[in-house]
């Protein structure tokens, strides 16, 4: 039998963890290449140098052959660097490549915003158009040629545009084949039309018919039409994709015409970080086998809260931003009939300004009940998965979603909604055969909610069944590897 094909994977994105984070694609970019090149596949990163990244801590070096080079962007010449690192992972050591330009993004310390203004930098087009044309200096100069070009959002979105136009016939490039994921279909780098002469693209490109939407160039539009294949981050999301326009933010159409060539994989957890048999920042260490040292979790969490502990009243936990698209409109219309019923419930989490002050005011009115934690606090988000019996997600679209899985894991229960990742995770406790994992509701509305929290106070009654539910969850299953073996599979299709 033929051994199997080692593919040359060349990841590029915005954001990795531990250099700079914003959000969940920082997280994928660091765990998803570290987990490949663990399957024996090689793989590389690029990643914009930004003021923030500390080039002594992570001993960012020159590479001769990267150094000083040139490319336009419209009219202006633009000369940068490519730098080398690696990420150091547990069992991998992944190469990475850091876009070194002063201008664009070494003067910086933010990503995306200027943090005077709280705006978009108004030379983002510029900014992105340099690591998309800075990914094809790379490999000319190297001479490694990926077998696959793995881009993420729509900071990459010109890629398989640059690949499939002005690099067709280029014996170097002609064959590279490329997979752009969405993870945030929210921000798709919309531009004025005036921003396509920056881009060095055939003329022939700016419409609506090619990169153009609704008159503007839009990045991610771009990328979803020339891309090789595309992904998301669940199955349940990419369905929603191609059916709800909501959902889709404009893009409904793209996906609709690539259906066939669009996958969603569930984004993984990691385990050195999320585990209650390893976890440092919780106040005690357990494991499916002694499962009743939770309670002194929850005992620590309810006395840092301000409540008296009381084993027997259920503790629901949420870890959210505070938006309507995490389901709170819903929460707040259920808050008074829940504040009724024999629970207590903690939030932790920022956002919409109208959330924060409902929730303070609500601290105040039933202190016995409720508290809540305006902000964020990685030891306090730890400390709740532990010591919390059930953790609410009401949302009305969660595209993967990683607080059912941490939940799962340290035996609290989700009560979910029936959308995105959360419904590829999540599977309704069934009484008679005992399977499933968490509670499950489907309509999106507040007297739904009401049930499935009702649902799982009476559970939680049952002693034994519970104890079940919670050994469910504790035995599943998120590592990292079934969702590389899973890019592993699209890739193959991708080349084939």
């Amino acid at each position: 039998m033929a051994s199997p094909k080692k593919l040359k994977i060349l990841f590029v994105t915005s954001e990795v963890v531990p250099f700079v984070k914003t959000g969940g694609l920082a997280d994928v970019s660091s765990a998803l290449p570290q987990k490949l090149q663990e399957l024996g596949h090689e793989v590389r990163i690029v990643l914009p140098k930004y003021g923030a990244v500390d080039e002594r801590r992570f001993k960012i070096h020159e590479v001769v052959r990267l150094k000083d080079l040139t490319t336009t962007i419209g009219k202006k010449e633009v000369t940068f660097s490519l730098r080398s690192s690696f990420l150091v992972g547990s069992k991998a050591r992944v190469q990475i490549y850091f876009l070194d330009n002063q201008e664009y993004f070494s003067s910086r310390h933010s990503l995306y915003n200027d943090k005077q203004t709280g705006k978009e930098f108004k030379d983002n087009d510029e900014r992105f158009i340099l690591l998309s044309k800075s990914v094809f200096e790379l490999v000319k100069k190297l001479g490694w040629v990926p077998d696959i070009i793995h881009c993420n959002d729509w900071q990459t979105g010109l890629i398989p545009v640059y690949q499939k136009t002005i690099y067709k016939d280029d014996e170097l490039l002609k064959n590279v084949k490329t997979l752009i994921t969405i993870h945030n279909i929210n921000s798709q780098g919309v531009f004025p039309k005036s921003s396509f002469q920056k881009t060095g693209l055939p003329e022939k490109l700016s419409n609506d018919k090619d990169l153009f939407l609704n008159g503007k160039l839009n990045m991610l539009h771009a990328g979803l039409k020339y891309a090789d294949a595309i992904s998301t981050v669940s199955e349940t999301y990419a369905k929603e994709l191609c059916k709800i326009p909501e959902a889709s933010a404009g893009l409904k159409d793209d996906l609709t015409k690539r259906k066939k060539d669009f996958f969603g994989i569930v984004n993984g957890i990691d385990p050195l970080v999320w585990n209650p048999e390893k976890d440092k920042k919780i106040h005690k260490k357990f494991t499916v086998k002694n499962i009743e040292k939770k309670l002194v979790n929850k005992e620590f969490i309810e006395e840092k809260f301000g409540f008296d502990f009381d084993p027997d009243i259920p503790l629901i936990g949420m870890i959210s931003r505070l938006d309507d698209n995490k389901g709170f409109d819903i929460l707040k219309k259920a808050f008074k009939e829940l504040m009724q019923l024999d629970l207590r419930l903690v939030i932790l989490g920022t956002g919409d300004k109208k959330y924060q002050k409902f929730f303070e005011d609500a601290a105040m009115k039933y202190s016995d009940k409720f508290a809540c934690y305006i902000g964020f606090d990685d030891d306090i988000a730890h400390q709740i998965e532990a010591g919390a019996d059930m953790f609410l997600m009401p949302s009305k679209y969660e595209p993967c979603g990683l607080n059912q899985m941490y939940s799962l894991v340290y035996g609290t229960i989700p009560i979910v909604r029936e959308t995105g990742g959360l419904a590829d995770t999540v599977e309704n406790f069934n009484p008679n055969s005992k399977s499933g994992n968490g509670i499950v509701f489907k309509k999106y509305d507040e007297k739904e909610l009401v049930k499935a929290v009702k649902k799982a106070l009476a559970l939680f009654k049952d002693k034994k069944a519970w104890e079940k539910l919670m050994k469910n969850g504790m035995k599943s299953n998120f590592t990292w590897l079934k969702s590389a073996k899973n890019y592993v599979n699209v890739y193959k299709k991708i080349l084939s």
